[in-house]
């Protein structure tokens, strides 16, 4: 017996939940961007208006002003967004107990098991929790509704705003072969740059490919893509609650030539310390201690552990207690042949707040720039793909400085002229 999946996608979140604040803006071209001030603050979100101007998310504000010089700026409210989130997920949970959040504005919901509940027709329980939402909140959301994950998350992008596509076992085929490859959950630009150069631009020629041709290519993300485009995926939707618990997240390399320099090694433990402070914030985990590991060139190898004064998910803080703990306990030039940062002591977010909110009110305007900047540069490796962007220790002590100037709280008109 097929499944029932449903992937809901909220339509341009920030920018919706930023527009419940300020109505009378509605209509209008508004964008949400980390630094509402800043002509290279980055664009988060648009609303529709902003869409027809070609604004995109990732571009900075200069571009996007460009574009759409009627641009209207809104700074980011995470905690608002945070609240909605749960709020949404209720809502889906009314159907099911069977729901994997995505990210903080997509889930899936498995109604395999439920949906006789309500009348037993898919896209009949979509337009429901899509008119449920709306009511609700305020807020629209687009729904695919298909037999496994990665076409439901398929049929929610393809119809936008607030609409409903189906892609049933018959005859998904008619609809899904000839999109592009890069419509498919997991294959960015570089996946699609490589695919192009053989030919496969779209999801029908991704199917009918050699799975051997398409393992040489990606590794064992050859044979999934091929699964993914054949209608061959068969993962189960999988509450939060239900994830093996994460002890520790880390990251070590070997380097090819060996560090013997404070510069070198602050580099390579910012970069280590960026991916760790990713995954922290993929799995919704804040750490309260760090761990390094270093090994010489004949394979002596020390490990030291640091308890944080408050908790975090952020690389500056993994890198600062990282190198506190380089420099008290490695004497250079001793050369360095590997590095390993592990953030310890991990819990969902939700079980900080008391911590967190504590600390947030004395917490400086750098601290709330980093988190910012952080979830920024999450952004655009979500659109573009993991090496978009990164830190060099330079960049990140440059970004902390601009991190200063004071907050703007509210919206940002284009200026006009006289």
């Amino acid at each position: 017996m097929p499944r029932t999946i449903l992937h809901c996608d909220m339509n341009s979140f920030y920018a919706s939940v930023e527009l419940l604040q300020y109505p009378e803006l509605r209509r209008k071209p508004v964008a949400v961007c980390g630094d509402p001030t800043s002509r290279h603050g980055i664009i988060l979100a648009k609303n529709e208006a902003a869409k027809k101007y070609g604004v995109v998310t990732a571009e900075t504000i200069w571009q996007a002003r460009r574009k759409c010089p009627g641009l209207i700026l809104l700074p980011p409210h995470r905690e608002r967004y945070s609240a909605y989130s749960k709020q949404i997920n209720a809502i889906y949970g009314r159907y099911t107990d069977l729901v994997e959040p995505f990210s903080i504005d997509e889930s899936w919901l498995d109604i395999t098991g439920s949906m006789h509940l309500f009348g037993g027709d898919g896209k009949a329980i979509a337009d429901e929790i899509r008119a449920a939402v709306r009511k609700e909140t305020g807020l629209t959301c687009s729904v695919g509704v298909s037999f496994n994950k990665i076409f439901a998350k398929l049929g929610s992008d393809y119809k936008k705003p607030d609409a409903t596509t189906v892609l049933s076992p018959d005859c998904w085929r008619e609809t899904v072969f000839p999109l592009p490859v890069s419509s498919l959950l997991f294959v960015g630009k570089t996946a699609s740059k490589t695919l192009h150069q053989y030919g496969i631009d779209t999801i029908g020629q991704l199917a009918q490919s050699s799975p051997a041709m398409l393992q040489e290519l990606f590794g064992k993300m050859g044979q999934q893509l091929y699964e993914y485009a054949n209608g061959l995926e068969h993962a189960p939707v999988r509450p939060y609650g239900e994830r093996a618990p994460v002890k520790s997240v880390g990251n070590g390399t070997t380097f090819s030539h060996d560090l013997t320099c404070w510069e070198d090694v602050l580099r390579h433990i910012t970069i280590l310390s960026d991916t760790v402070a990713v995954r922290l914030r993929q799995h919704g985990l804040y750490c309260t201690g760090v761990q390094v590991m270093i090994r010489d060139p004949s394979f002596r190898t020390i490990t030291r552990q640091k308890q944080l004064p408050h908790s975090t998910h952020l690389a500056r803080d993994i890198t600062a207690a990282c190198m506190e703990l380089l420099h008290s306990s490695w004497q250079m030039p001793h050369p360095i042949r590997m590095l390993t940062v592990t953030a310890l002591n991990l819990a969902p977010a939700d079980q900080w707040s008391q911590q967190l909110n504590l600390f947030s009110a004395v917490s400086s305007e750098q601290e709330h720039r980093a988190e910012q900047l952080e979830g920024a540069m999450d952004q655009i490796r979500a659109k573009f793909g993991a090496g978009a962007i990164a830190y060099g220790a330079a960049f990140a002590e440059q970004q902390l400085r601009k991190s200063q100037k004071k907050k703007n709280d509210g919206p940002v008109f284009p200026e006009s002229n006289p």
